[in-house]
């Protein structure tokens, strides 16, 4: 392709303001591709979903729901608003009853915030490992899962990670194979097998 080739072109791409974009300028933007996160001032665009993400996410939230007392309720990738500069969209978000407005609602404060869930993805392991969960802890989120997959028959991994409020970082508190059991933030009995993954 030539350099003429591009002679009349203008891009739709938005130009970033010398000090990056607010939560204000994410929700304000026109035509901004679905689940467009902001970390540090960034806009970050998600590439297209494994199955295993999807699929992950369903099972999570058929567990989590049948499981939750009626002031909680789970939610899938609803942008949530740490601070001025960083507004990430967990895969799951399990937040309090209260903390729901309406059908129109597109995010929630991290005060509302019980837990955070990432599904990691080739594209964002980075951000999923690193990035997210130390921002997470920073804004008082009490609970975050990391969700993996391993071994020859890619059976999910769940990491589960409570907040140390001295510290404000997470502590690691158990690793799960086939099943999901925890105490937090409400008792939680998931089947996370591959066979129950791959019965979606």
């Amino acid at each position: 392709m030539t350099a003429e080739s591009f002679t009349g072109h203008s891009s739709r791409w938005p130009v970033p303001p010398q000090d990056g974009y607010t939560v204000d300028d994410l929700f304000a933007l026109p035509d901004l591709p679905p689940h467009t996160e902001l970390i540090d001032g960034n806009l970050v665009f998600v590439s297209p979903q494994r199955d295993f993400h999807s699929t992950m996410i369903d099972l999570l939230m058929h567990g989590l729901r049948a499981d939750a007392p009626p002031t909680i309720k789970i939610r899938r990738e609803m942008t949530v608003v740490l601070d001025a500069r960083n507004a990430p969209e967990p895969d799951v978000s399990v937040v309090r009853k209260d903390a729901l407005t309406g059908f129109e609602q597109t995010r929630f404060q991290a005060a509302d915030v019980l837990l955070a869930v990432e599904v990691v993805s080739p594209d964002s392991e980075a951000r999923d490992r690193d990035t997210k969960p130390q921002k997470y802890a920073a804004a008082g989120i009490p609970n975050f899962w990391l969700v993996d997959m391993a071994g020859t028959d890619h059976h999910p991994v769940v990491r589960v990670y409570e907040l140390d409020p001295v510290s404000r970082a997470y502590a690691l508190t158990g690793i799960h194979h086939d099943r999901l059991k925890t105490h937090v933030p409400f008792p939680i009995d998931i089947d996370i097998t591959a066979e129950a993954l791959r019965e979606l």
